[in-house]
Parts: structure tokens; C-alpha cells; sequence
């Protein structure tokens, strides 16, 4: 006997005990932390001691006295052949004087035993040692599971444990780890393939037009414009690649059963050329510019060397069931994980890649009947899904809130992986049946938690702050009660790291760092294969080719505009720094080739004419500088001023761009 109940309520209860002569023999086995017996009847109930203290606030050599806050957990129940069971529920509370004693072993085991076939151990019990930890892997799967703690209290290592024990569990299980550092390649050496920027081909045609926006506009907001364009043109795109007709515009029965967001291979050079195609009409002259935009775009992405791994030459044909098959693991043989590299790509395309992969990972179990059946670990949560509904990529929150609702009815589970709780979409880890919760020592980080748990278990997360590395406390449905655990050692071979990462003990770690050859490495991005787009400069050839004379005159009039506005810009500093007039405007005002002094429509070349040295201009000021009026630099840049552009016209037209002056004017 160690003490007697003095108080209790519906979920707690204070003991009363003393220790004689000032020993801490008896105050050892109540120690906070440790589960302990209160005998009523034939039961045992078992409660939780989070609280001591002494009567007298002092701790003498003589007889001693302290109380001990105890949280009630359950009881062990004899049933009337005598066998005994664990119950979460109790159905008779402690009296007052009932006797409180040290907890038995054959107790712990029954408590912490899972009760069921497939329950896999994964580490100790923190009170005893000699008792395994065990969870119910199953049930951990079926209705999603969290990891938490901050950074380097061991989650890596916790995830790497767990994920083996799954695919021991269920070999039918395929698993893709969406892994920001690069680390968990390394844990799975034997049952993981690596997916890196190398060896990806993700085609871009698997993107819907949020997605695919997501890319175009390097993660600002879309124009509104641009994108009811593609969604238009996208289509079309498409049927031109199915159908396999070489007119851009052609109609076929299955035009209702294609959208933009139909996983259906179309080539750039197709949507390019209906840009194009657009361009060159006679109406709608008002999108001409959005269009061009657009186009500009479309073929910045393209000759971004780091979207290489979607554009590249194996991304145009239909290669759909190799992609899938390749990332899900399907069929996967004796290599059912797939580690899914993200620090190579592109900070904005890292949302849209990793909502492709959870939205296919729900289709696929969707549309496969539950036959397959898939796990999704997001290391770094708190990035995809933020608590912040503004930030973060909405299709990505999307997808993975949809795992996260409704994947368990479609053999789809979900896990979270986040030092950052209070981050997270609490949407997101309520729908997290089993919580693995490691230090953590941000007050609102442990707030979430204790918010995301039963009330008959808060007093367990008061030591969260206080944990050590490797420990955690386990709660929720793969847990019969919430334990103190620490996870098992995981072998050396199986440990997480990045890649390229040594230990600092290591005599591997070299003694001096070769700095050109680092930021050579820095620099070496591989050029896109130019090569695989030469049917789009051919289809934009051709589609230019069969634009009316006015539009291509257009075309080059804007061609020469561009070129003021980069040389304008180059030249403003230098043109402020000597004195110059300060309200130096964006761009130079520009002349098309057909208004320059002297040209006429016959003898105007397109281009080039826009270049060249204008009369009236001062050649010996800056022989090498584009025609620019006097005007756009206020007038005082010591230039002498273009003459007016001499155009045939009616007689009222002259009149009316003439001065008033010049009129009565006998030498004009």
C-alpha cells in the first residue's frame, strides 16, 4: 500500500501518503509520469500521477506527508470467470480511502497491448523498460497519422521506423514521400526509388490550369485575361494532339468529354501557333496585347532550363501510365516507396508538383475501386496546408484536405510530418486518428495539441516540453491508452540524412572546401534541349507567314519597342548621373518604321528600318544610340529636335497637325 484516496472527481483524484524518516524510497514509485493502482472491489483502477507536494512545503528527517494529482485512465476489469481486461471506461470511481498501490507489469502489458494481430512494436515504454510499445499499424493507416515535434528530437528517424513497420504489415502498400531536404533517400536503400530533377518527366500536360498557371506566372496571381485565354486554347490544343490532323482547328465528337484540365498530351507548338492563330484575326484587336503576353510566357517556360523536367523530349508523348506507374509504385515489386526529391525544383513549382502528386494519388485510389492502396507522408505539413487560408497554394490545400476527408473511404491514407503545428490547417490534423507528439517547447504548438486530444488525457502532454530525443507520447486509434514511448534504435544504414551530408565526427568530412568548384556547382544548370521545340518555331513560322500585311507591320513596330524600352532603361542612370533633365520617362518615345523622316511605305524596311539613323538627328552627339525625339528627355539634352514626319494626306489633315504659325509662314 502506498496511500489513500482523500479526493476525487469525475476525472481525477488526490492521494494522500507518507513517508517515514525521510526516506524517497516510497515517493521514487510515485513519481510524476508513472501510472499507479487504485483498488475498488474486485477492479483496478489505473491513473496517471502528473502532480506532487508536500503538506508542509518542507522535507524533514521525520515522517513526511504529500498529496499526488492523479488522472484517471481506465480500469482493469475481472470478469466473472475470473480473466482479466483493460477498459478505457470505468464504471466504478475510487471512494475515499480506497487503497492506491504501485501498478502491476502483468497491468502494463494488459493496457498497452493493442489487442489485435497486426500490432507492431516500435519501441519501449518510458516507465518500464521491459514492456514493448506497441500500436495497431492498420488502424494507424486507415484514418491518417502525425508526427510532431521540433527540429532535430528525432521525426525523421521516427518516420523511417514507422514506414518500415507498414510495409512489413501490409506489402501491398505503396507509399510516395514528398521529402523537401532529400533526406529520406537515403533510409529506404533497399525498398525506395529516388525520384530527383535528373530523373524526372512529369509531363506539364498532367496539370490542370491552375497548376499549369502556377508555373507561367512564377507563383504571383494569374491575369484573369490570360487565363480565360487557356482556357480556351487548352483544348483545342488537346484535340489537335488526339486527333492527329495537323489543323489546329479541328472538330471531333469528343470536344464536350475535353477540358483544360483533362490529363490529354497536346505540344506547346500547337498552343503556340492557336495564340498565334489569334493574333493574327482582324477582330479583336483590344486582347492583342494580352495575347502577346501571353505568348512570352508560355515560351519563357519553356526555355527555363530548370522546367527542363517538363518539357523535355519524353514529356510529349502520351507517356501517362509509364508516369504513374513509375511515382506510385504500380505494381512496384519488392520497391513499394517512392522518395520524391523536392529541393531541385523551382521554389514556384514546388506547389504545383506537389499538387499533381496528391491529387493523383486520390484518383488513383478513387478510380481503382480501392484495390490500391497508397500512403502520402508530407514531410514539412505546415508548407502545403498553412493554418493561414491566404497563404499557400489553394489546388495543393485542396488535394490534400480531400486525402485527408475523404482517402479513407478509397484506401488512401495520409502523413503529416510537421515541426510546426501551430502552422498547420487544424482542419488537416484533426482528421489524424493517431498523433505521435514529440518535444515540443512553443507554448502555441503545445496548445494545438492538447486541443487535438481527449480531455482524459491533457494531463499527459504537460511533459511535452521536457521530453528527450527519441521519445514521444502516442495517443489516438492505434494506441489503446496514451503512453510515454521510445522509439526503437533504427540501424545505421536506415538513419535519414541529406544527401551529401556527413557526420561531424566522421573522418570523412574533408578538411578544406574547394570554393570554385562549389560555385561551379552553383552555376550548373543544364540547357533545355532546344532541339525537342523546333516544331514550335516551324508552326509559329508558318502561323506568322499567313498573318495580313498590317499585322505583321504591327508586329515589328512592337518588336522595336521592346528594344527602346531595354535601352532606355540601360541608359537612365547614366542619363541622370551627367545633369540631365531627371523626369527621364519609362521609354524613349518610339517611331514606327513608317513615320521615320523620309520613309515612305514603298522603301520602309520592317525592322531594321526602326534602328537606323534618322534625319535631323545629331550624329556627332552619339552616332550609336537608337532615334529618340528631344522630347523624352525634356527637351535640354543638348539634341537638336527631330523635324516633324512628313506624311501624304488631305489638305485639312495638314492643317490641322501644323502650327497656327506656320501658316502665315513664308518660308515653310
Amino acid at each position: 500500500m502506498l496511500g489513500r484516496v482523500v479526493a476525487c472527481t469525475g476525472s481525477r483524484a488526490t492521494i494522500a501518503a507518507t513517508a517515514e524518516n525521510g526516506e524517497t524510497t516510497l515517493t521514487e514509485l510515485w513519481s510524476v509520469g508513472r501510472l499507479i493502482s487504485i483498488s475498488v472491489g474486485n477492479n483496478r483502477v489505473v491513473a496517471l500521477a502528473y502532480s506532487m507536494t508536500t503538506d508542509e512545503k518542507t522535507w524533514g528527517e521525520n515522517d513526511n506527508g504529500f498529496r499526488i494529482e492523479a488522472e484517471l485512465l481506465g480500469e482493469v476489469r475481472v470478469g466473472p470467470d475470473g480473466r482479466e481486461e483493460f477498459s478505457g471506461g470505468i464504471s466504478r470511481y475510487p471512494y475515499l480511502g480506497a487503497v492506491a498501490h504501485r501498478i502491476r507489469a502483468a497491468d502494463l502489458l494488459r493496457i498497452y497491448d493493442a489487442g489485435k494481430n497486426d500490432s507492431c512494436v516500435i519501441g519501449r515504454l518510458t516507465q518500464d523498460e521491459t514492456i514493448d510499445a506497441a500500436i495497431h499499424i492498420p488502424s494507424m493507416l486507415s484514418k491518417h497519422f502525425a508526427i510532431v515535434g521540433s527540429t532535430g528530437v528525432g521525426k525523421s528517424t521516427a518516420v523511417s521506423l514507422l514506414l518500415h513497420k507498414a510495409i512489413e504489415a501490409d506489402p501491398k502498400l505503396r507509399v510516395l514521400i514528398l521529402d523537401p531536404h532529400n533526406e529520406f533517400a537515403a533510409a529506404f536503400p533497399e525498398h525506395a526509388v529516388v525520384i530527383d530533377t535528373e530523373t524526372l518527366d512529369l509531363p506539364f500536360w498532367l496539370m490542370r490550369l491552375e497548376e499549369f498557371a502556377e508555373v507561367l506566372f512564377r507563383g504571383r496571381p494569374p491575369v484573369a485575361e490570360e487565363l480565360d485565354i487557356l482556357r480556351d486554347l487548352i483544348p483545342e490544343a488537346k484535340r489537335a494532339f488526339r486527333g492527329g490532323d495537323s489543323s489546329l482547328m479541328r472538330r471531333t465528337t469528343e470536344k464536350s468529354s475535353i477540358t483544360a484540365d483533362t490529363p490529354v498530351p497536346y505540344r506547346m507548338a500547337d498552343l503556340l501557333a492557336l495564340i498565334d492563330e489569334r493574333i493574327g484575326r482582324l477582330e479583336g484587336r483590344g486582347e492583342k496585347p494580352i495575347l502577346r503576353t501571353l505568348k512570352l510566357r508560355v515560351i519563357s517556360a519553356i526555355n527555363d532550363p530548370r522546367y527542363h523536367f517538363m518539357f523535355s523530349n519524353n514529356t510529349i508523348q502520351d507517356t501517362i501510365m509509364e508516369t504513374i506507374a513509375h511515382i506510385f509504385r504500380i505494381p512496384g515489386g519488392d520497391r513499394p516507396i517512392c522518395t520524391f526529391q523536392l529541393a531541385g525544383i523551382p521554389s514556384e513549382v514546388v506547389n504545383s508538383v506537389a499538387s499533381i502528386l496528391c491529387r493523383m494519388a486520390f484518383e488513383l485510389a478513387l478510380w481503382s475501386n480501392g484495390a490500391i492502396h497508397m500512403l502520402v507522408v508530407c514531410e514539412e505539413a505546415h508548407r502545403y496546408v498553412p493554418a493561414d487560408p491566404e497563404r499557400g497554394f489553394l489546388p495543393t490545400r485542396q488535394a490534400i484536405a480531400r486525402i485527408a476527408k475523404e482517402g479513407r473511404k478509397y484506401g488512401v491514407s495520409l502523413g503529416v510530418i510537421t515541426q510546426r503545428p501551430g502552422e498547420l490547417d487544424q482542419t488537416i490534423l484533426s482528421q489524424c486518428s493517431t498523433l505521435f507528439a514529440m518535444r515540443l517547447a512553443n507554448d502555441r504548438d503545445q496548445e494545438i495539441i492538447r486541443s487535438a486530444i481527449p480531455n482524459s488525457s491533457i494531463s499527459t502532454l504537460s511533459f511535452l516540453s521536457s521530453l528527450g530525443n527519441g521519445e514521444a507520447i502516442a495517443f489516438g486509434e492505434a494506441i489503446a491508452v496514451p503512453m510515454r514511448l521510445r522509439f526503437a534504435r533504427v540501424e545505421e544504414k536506415y538513419l535519414p540524412k541529406a544527401n551529401g551530408v556527413l557526420d561531424k565526427g566522421s573522418e570523412e568530412t574533408p578538411d578544406t572546401v574547394d570554393l570554385r568548384n562549389v560555385v561551379a556547382r552553383m552555376r550548373s544548370i543544364a540547357a533545355p534541349e532546344l532541339g525537342a521545340f523546333k516544331p514550335i518555331a516551324d508552326d509559329v513560322c508558318e502561323a506568322r507567314s499567313q498573318l495580313l500585311p498590317e499585322e505583321s507591320e504591327e508586329r515589328d513596330a512592337m518588336a522595336a519597342e521592346m528594344e527602346l524600352d531595354r535601352w532606355a532603361r540601360s541608359v537612365a542612370p547614366s542619363h541622370q548621373a551627367s545633369g540631365l533633365s531627371a523626369d527621364l520617362p519609362a521609354r524613349p518615345e518610339p517611331y514606327r518604321p513608317d513615320m521615320l523622316p523620309g520613309a515612305s511605305p514603298q522603301n520602309v524596311q520592317r525592322t531594321p528600318a526602326a534602328f537606323e539613323q534618322p534625319r535631323g538627328f545629331d550624329r556627332d552627339h552619339s552616332p550609336d544610340r537608337p532615334p529618340v525625339s528631344a522630347r523624352a528627355f525634356g527637351g535640354n539634352a543638348g539634341l537638336r529636335p527631330l523635324q516633324p514626319p512628313r506624311r501624304e494626306g488631305s489638305l485639312r489633315d495638314t492643317l490641322l497637325k501644323r502650327p497656327l504659325s506656320s501658316l502665315y509662314d513664308d518660308r515653310d
